[in-house]
């Protein structure tokens, strides 16, 4: 007997008593849907910046003043409660990079789809070392990875570090969340920033302090141009 069949009633059995869910309505996921429902991922929150306006909407307006960004990206609108934020408490404290490198493929896909692929790399919002050896992973790493798949543009993990470990940011101010990031992220070759198209990604934009320490370093590593996407904006 061959061993798929085999095995095929006792996987289903297991489905039966723990099947699997969509992390966006908690419904139970059919054969063909994975991590996310068909009916979810038609009725997210979705942004369309990149359909509308990417140089001037609620995520480039965080950085007037502050640092030129050629596009503002991202992905779902953040609120609480609902649908995107439990898809991301799934990505960042459930243990489910996957599920952002999901995220990534489907924003890259519609990036690609615009013309919005013209840049030369991809790079994520560093963890420390030391949180990253706690978590495991950099869920803007994978959201990265996910984008980069689509768009055919290079991603790299090593070239933006964080050299100094920071408490959250959460409940912090915007003065309190710039000073938190203020002076904490390096370039390890610059040579290879140089006249770069540089596409930073995050997970969530809230008030851009984080993006705008990394930008603020790639732009000394003269770089050409500084976009920014994110999974959601809060």
């Amino acid at each position: 007997m061959n061993n798929a069949v085999g095995l095929k009633p006792f996987k289903d059995f297991l489905n039966l008593l723990f099947p699997d869910c969509c992390y966006g309505c908690q419904g139970v996921l059919l054969e063909n849907e994975h991590k996310i429902c068909t009916a979810c991922r038609a009725n997210l929150p979705f942004t369309n910046f990149h359909k509308l306006n990417p140089q001037d909407n609620d995520v480039t307006k965080k950085f007037f003043g502050k640092i030129p960004i050629l596009y503002g990206l991202a992905f779902l609108k953040f609120s609480k409660s609902g649908k995107v934020q439990r898809i991301l408490h799934q990505i960042k404290y459930h243990n489910q990079p996957e599920l952002a490198q999901m995220l990534g493929n489907w924003y890259g896909y519609e990036l690609k789809e615009h013309q919005i692929n013209t840049f030369d790399y991809i790079l994520p919002v560093p963890l420390h070392p030391s949180k990253l050896k706690i978590r495991g992973y950099n869920q803007s790493d994978y959201f990265a990875q996910g984008l980069s798949e689509q768009m055919q543009v290079p991603w790299a993990n090593d070239i933006l570090l964080r050299n100094t470990a920071t408490s959250t940011q959460t409940k912090k101010s915007r003065l309190e969340r710039w000073k938190n990031v203020e002076n904490v992220f390096a370039i390890k070759e610059p040579e290879k920033i140089a006249q770069k198209s540089i596409l930073l990604v995050d997970d969530v934009v809230t008030t851009g302090s984080t993006l705008e320490a990394c930008a603020r370093v790639l732009l000394e590593a003269q770089a050409q141009s500084i976009s920014v996407a994110s999974i959601a904006l809060a």
